[in-house]
């Protein structure tokens, strides 16, 4: 039996094998095996939030025994990306735990992902294997939606940043600059860029009571943990001069000012723009942000970098530039998927472009009908159905918006459709609980502002 083979293949990646689909496959083998072997995994954070999943491996004699360990270790991959936490817990059989171990200490990898996590939660990465492990414990709080007074809100990205001021949620100016963060190793280009889009929208307000602001990476209390907007700048200068940053613009400023993940900001925008709950954000642009709101509207307190999580199954499927996984869904929703898909199709365009060009050359040969671009958005399609029903078994989940540059036009309704075909026929009852979205435009252009904005509550 061939595990994780989709019904509906995407045209320029055929040999993708959904996580969605491979894990159900794996269970229906257990089934069929008639004994199975139970276990319980769960990751804590300092604060006590605890995530926990179970389920059931092949017995040792079975022939594809091995497969339990790439079930566990994918598996406890995506609870770090998505729930986030520096300690984990295994109850199971002993020789997983141990490899889970091996995994997180000596494969880079796993390194990389212990690491990330140490930098995160400023406390060593560890596990402990165990005969009863903690029980899940949700932390979640209200975010946002403060409206009241002239703000601004800004959002750092990989290509670009965007700015708008905003009086009691109405926009009254926009901005989007084009930046390449990435590389820099001079603090002072980051920090002179945020301010000079601060300054060009504090000029159309009559006075300024609040900033709020969202970018890729971990914040914790205005404070970035890990951003790859900053992976240019050295650890000193990280810790001297970043880490400080935005709490000091604050400062600066007189106001109050808060930062968050900039897929959080996304969720709460949904949220806001749907008058709905337990809505996941999807943003495709420089990378994939996500963010998520409860079924009471609350920001939790989990990690949600799902550019890091594993969507793809397939032992050739792409690796990630930063961590060195592979499947992870940064290679799928992104415009680094798009630069990815581009050479399978017969496209002219030059490969010495950026991403934002390359999708832009895309986008024009989409506008003129041409079939190959078609083909591109259709596989990036398919990708969403098949990773949002495996979203679906992490997150109590009704509405998935989409949005981002890839979504843009023609194209992001034709990734729309296929990802609804391929949830509608291969998880029918998923596809009767989730709807997918995508924003107005006044939505697509401000609302992410406006969340931002609305992050700060007035004094």
């Amino acid at each position: 039996m061939d595990l994780g083979k989709p019904v509906i293949s995407p045209p320029l990646d055929p040999g993708f094998l959904p996580a969605s689909v491979w894990i159900r496959d794996y269970n229906s083998m257990i089934k069929k095996s008639g004994a199975t072997v139970p276990f319980r995994i769960a990751l804590q954070q300092p604060n006590g939030s605890t995530v926990v999943q179970s389920g059931e491996l092949l017995p040792d004699e079975h022939p594809r025994a091995e497969l339990n360990f790439m079930h566990v270790e994918r598996l406890l991959k995506f609870m770090l990306w998505s729930g986030g936490g520096s300690r984990w817990f295994w109850q199971g059989p002993q020789s997983i735990g141990e490899r889970l171990r091996q995994r997180f200490s000596s494969h880079p990898c796993g390194s990389f992902d212990s690491d990330f996590m140490f930098k995160v939660y400023q406390e060593p990465f560890s596990g402990t294997i165990t005969d009863e492990v903690p029980e899940a414990r949700g932390l979640a709080s209200p975010l946002g939606r403060n409206l009241e007074g002239c703000r601004i809100g800004f959002d750092l990205g990989g290509s670009d940043r965007k700015v708008a001021a905003v009086i009691d949620g109405e926009v009254v100016f926009s901005e989007e600059t084009p930046w390449d963060p990435y590389h820099q190793t001079d603090t002072e280009y980051h920090r002179a860029g945020i301010m000079d889009s601060i300054e060009k929208a504090k000029a159309h307000l009559p006075l300024l009571d609040a900033v709020g602001g969202s970018s890729a990476g971990v914040f914790v209390d205005n404070r970035p943990r890990v951003a790859s907007l900053f992976r240019g700048v050295s650890d000193s200068d990280f810790t001297e001069k970043i880490s400080s940053m935005f709490i000091d613009l604050g400062k600066e400023l007189e106001v109050p000012l808060s930062i968050i993940n900039d897929g959080e900001v996304t969720a709460l925008a949904a949220s806001m723009s749907l008058e709905k709950n337990a809505v996941l954000g999807i943003a495709m642009g420089t990378s994939e942000a996500t963010g998520y709101v409860d079924t009471q509207g609350g920001v939790t307190s989990w990690l949600n970098e799902l550019a890091f999580a594993p969507v793809d199954y397939s032992p050739n499927a792409p690796a990630d530039e930063w961590s060195g996984d592979i499947g992870c869904g940064v290679q799928y929703f992104s415009q680094q998927a798009l630069g990815r898909l581009i050479p399978k199709t017969s496209l002219s365009v030059d490969s010495n472009l950026g991403l934002p060009e390359k999708l832009e050359c895309v986008q024009e040969f989409m506008a003129k009908g041409n079939e190959q671009a078609a083909s591109i958005y259709r596989t990036i399609g398919i990708y969403l159905g098949y990773g949002v029903a495996h979203y679906a078994s992490f997150y109590d989940l009704s509405h998935a918006l989409i949005l981002g540059r890839v979504t843009s036009g023609e194209g992001g309704t034709i990734i729309l459709e296929e990802a609804k075909k391929a949830l509608a026929m291969e998880f029918p009852n998923l596809n009767e609980t989730i709807t997918f979205h995508q924003p107005d435009e006044k939505n697509k252009r401000h609302g992410q502002a406006i969340a931002a904005a609305s992050l700060p509550a007035l004094t």
